[in-house]
């Protein structure tokens, strides 16, 4: 990327910045705060960027955009992703449409080609849809090459449904987890998760230290709007020693991952599971592109993404 892109993608980041009315009520209240506890907060300080490459079914993919379906598709693009920067892939086990399915062919042929080419963090998932049973939502920690997988901390509201995780599905997971040897990301969708997760931890579900995966959004997605507001009480309610991460879901910009970045976060993430935009109006063909842009803004903010040799060191993953 040459330079005169590198200024574009800081004056399109700055603007959004500038447009978020929260981001500097953030920052004038909580950013101070951090940078006065963090005594080296921006040397050289890693970020594991992840990808999340297949659109969720359903969404509407605009036509400029190349969202990958087949094995062939997403590791030529996941791989993509890796020469651009991204340590870690997120995958859900899906079928050649994009469907959901607990059949494991098609997930296990993606993530060999990625494999063949790559040393990425696989990502699975134990969330999935609320119809499945327990064992299906977990299926992909049946596959050894899966080292991190995320965790639900709770019930949520979807839109006008809830997507169900209890207290005993969140045991049975974990316990999944444990014996398969996937270190978890415990994904948190409203402020009472933080709770959550220390009442596992103390129980010895899971074990610490904890990585939070912050899941913001727009209304629809998450119980938490994008807000510095809200990412300064979820930081507010972590565990000291715990590191934490943000997924922005249905982004229009990368307003919200520059706030995380600023206010600590060691992981962000983009993909065409999450949105399709990097600035306002403004989407990217491939995930790579996203990749490729939110590793400009990581370096503007003095720091650098990580090798995956690193983000496995960070995320304690000995599998």
């Amino acid at each position: 990327m040459n330079d005169g892109a590198k200024i574009l993608i800081f004056r399109e980041t700055h603007n959004s910045l500038l447009a978020n009315s929260s981001f500097l009520g953030m920052m004038t209240k909580h950013a101070v705060v951090s940078l006065s506890i963090n005594k080296k907060p921006f040397i050289m300080r890693k970020i594991i960027v992840t990808v999340a490459p297949v659109c969720h079914v359903g969404k509407e993919i605009p036509a400029e955009c190349k969202n990958p379906l087949t094995p062939e598709e997403i590791a030529e693009d996941t791989i993509n992703c890796y020469k651009a920067g991204a340590c870690e892939v997120h995958l859900h086990t899906r079928d050649l449409q994009g469907n959901p399915t607990f059949e494991l062919d098609v997930f296990r042929q993606t993530i060999g080609l990625i494999r063949k080419e790559t040393d990425m963090i696989v990502q699975g998932s134990t969330g999935g849809l609320s119809t499945l049973t327990l064992a299906e939502r977990c299926v992909s920690l049946d596959v050894p090459e899966v080292e991190v997988a995320s965790l639900n901390m709770g019930s949520v509201n979807f839109g006008e449904t809830v997507y169900v995780n209890t207290m005993p599905d969140l045991r049975y997971w974990a316990k999944r987890l444990d014996e398969t040897n996937t270190v978890p990301e415990m994904e948190l969708f409203d402020l009472s998760h933080v709770e959550c997760a220390t009442r596992l931890a103390d129980e010895g579900v899971i074990h610490r230290p904890l990585h939070y995966n912050f899941c913001v959004g727009p209304g629809n997605s998450s119980n938490l709007s994008a807000t510095g507001r809200n990412l300064a009480m979820l930081c507010s309610l972590m565990e000291p020693g715990c590191s934490w991460g943000i997924t922005h879901d249905s982004m229009k910009d990368f307003s919200m991952l520059a706030c995380a970045i600023g206010m600590g976060a060691s992981a962000v993430r983009v993909g065409f599971e999450d949105s399709f935009y990097y600035a306002p109006g403004k989407r990217a063909h491939t995930n790579a592109e996203l990749v490729e842009r939110l590793v400009a803004l990581i370096r503007m903010m003095g720091c650098e993404p990580a090798t995956p040799a690193e983000a496995r060191e960070m995320q304690h993953i000995s599998k």
